[in-house]
């Protein structure tokens, strides 16, 4: 599709906004001026030269449609770029028949701008008429943001200028499956690789324990991520896990997760090295409960293996234990998430994480890139996804933390779910980003809040885990940005907590 705009610096926020209704679509700038005549889709917004009025139009599979709209005196660029996005988003939907539920927005974190507009204007109510009336975001969205709000308010009350979380990456899985969009590799290939990492990565957290000392950082929440950390046999999980112990103070810890998100990867005698050393917190992901979805998305473990790896678990003490569902894979069906959703709640998770499909790693589901197919897709997921809301709310949960991601499915969300005083902190302090997060391992992102301020800057590890073995010394170096960082925004005394 062409996009004619006469304010280029909008390109990027209406590329976002055409994809919500059009993921497979490709998209270019056209720099020539726009004429009636141009072949193939398009979509044009020209503002008037006083820019009190736009001009949008938009041309898909020969239906053509526009409108003028007369705007206020004086707007500033932030609410001309609101205007443009309005006016694509009302012809769009029109042609494709379908209002994706965020409106306009295609940020990541919805509830924070929920937050500032709840100061800006001063009251909820004010918060819900803009989203609502200007950025055409559906009230039970809204609403979700307030419910995520209130969480993220219950652990900002934890946190403190001087509070970091660690993050800690084992970017290997026993297989691959085929809607993963993670930095993560199929142990079948690496095996060789692994032992080599594992004591990189010991050398690493070193390093950076011995930035946190220096500093007078104090540690909230450990997570481990991937990839699946459990894929690591325990030998290898309690050097890891050692190294953790030994390099940083673990005495005022909220909760520390590990991931053990593919059950065909956890034994006993791995839960037991994850119990030795404090974790309070894992991660069981079914993703589905139906075999036959299993076997469509590649992942290469049964029902049956999630209840026995959910069972074990229970048996040797985890009381917290999250596991993640994704609406909207390929076969699966409305009827059939429920079905996954009851059995879910039967075996009594204290999280459930309900995600919503990516369409770039959807292509089976979609069919085509034809609007019609996607929006039966969006249909699907939506229904998938109201059917989880009405059932976790049933059993007791409430929503705490939200993301979003592009080329979603419908234009929806990524939503935690949990039972009350479950909720898991490390999501919201990095997904809300309240305190630095020290990384690392392979494709880990350091991120450095201003304590008490506003700034932030990240230091990124390699990607690979190739890359990240070959230059690892570079790894460490860049890690010498912790300290420069908080040289330029030091820590008040006045502010530090233990």
């Amino acid at each position: 599709m062409k996009l004619f705009l006469n304010r280029p610096a909008f390109f990027y926020e209406m590329e976002n906004l055409c994809r919500l209704f059009l993921p497979h679509e490709s998209f270019s700038h056209e720099e020539t001026p726009f004429t009636e005549s141009v072949a193939g889709d398009y979509a044009v917004c020209d503002f008037a030269p006083d820019m009190r009025r736009l001009f949008c139009g938009v041309r898909l599979a020969d239906q053509t449609v526009s409108q003028t709209a007369d705007l206020p005196p004086a707007l500033p660029e932030r609410e001309l770029e609101i205007e443009m996005a309005r006016g694509l988003y009302r012809l769009l939907s029109k042609l494709c028949g379908f209002s994706p539920p965020w409106g306009v927005l295609t940020g990541v974190r919805p509830a924070k701008l929920y937050s500032s507009l709840l100061h800006e204007t001063g009251s909820a109510a004010g918060a819900q008429a803009y989203m609502q009336q200007r950025l055409y975001v559906q009230p039970e969205k809204i609403a979700l943001c307030g419910h995520v709000m209130a969480a993220e308010e219950k652990a900002a009350a934890f946190d403190a200028p001087n509070a970091f979380s660690l993050y800690v990456s084992i970017p290997f899985c026993p297989t691959r499956c085929s809607y993963c969009s993670f930095v993560s590799h199929s142990v079948e290939k690496t095996a060789k690789m692994v032992p080599e990492y594992v004591s990189l990565l010991c050398d690493e957290l070193a390093a950076v324990g011995q930035w946190a000392d220096r500093l007078g950082l104090s540690l909230k929440t450990v997570y481990f991520g991937g990839g699946t950390p459990t894929q690591l046999t325990p030998q290898q999980s309690d050097a890891v896990l050692q190294s953790v112990k030994r390099n940083f103070d673990l005495s005022h810890l909220l909760e520390y997760t590990v991931e053990a998100g593919r059950p065909d990867t956890v034994t006993a005698e791995k839960l037991a090295v994850l119990k030795q050393h404090g974790v309070t917190r894992i991660s069981i992901n079914p993703q589905t409960m139906h075999d036959s979805v299993l076997a469509a998305i590649g992942r290469r473990h049964t029902v049956q293996q999630v209840v026995n790896a959910f069972s074990l678990a229970r048996s040797m003490g985890f009381n917290n234990i999250n596991m993640d569902l994704i609406a909207g894979l390929p076969t699966d069906t409305p009827a059939g998430f429920a079905q996954t959703l009851d059995q879910i709640l039967a075996m009594g998770p204290e999280n459930v994480t309900v995600h919503t499909l990516a369409v770039k790693r959807a292509a089976r589901l979609a069919g085509t890139t034809g609007a019609r197919d996607y929006r039966f897709a969006a249909q699907t997921v939506s229904d998938m996804l109201h059917t989880a809301a009405e059932r976790l709310t049933s059993a007791g949960f409430a929503p705490y933390y939200l993301y979003r991601q592009s080329k979603m499915f419908g234009n929806f969300e990524n939503v935690g779910w949990t039972l009350p005083g479950r909720e898991c902190y490390y999501n919201l302090y990095m997904m809300n980003e309240m305190h630095t997060v020290l990384a690392a391992g392979a494709g880990a992102v350091t991120r450095l809040k201003e304590p008490g301020g506003p700034q932030i800057s990240r230091i990124f590890n390699y990607k690979y885990p190739y890359e990240y073995c070959e230059r690892f010394a570079t790894v460490l170096q860049r890690k010498q940005g912790i300290g420069e960082f908080y040289e330029q925004y030091p820590i008040h005394p006045s502010l530090s907590t233990g």
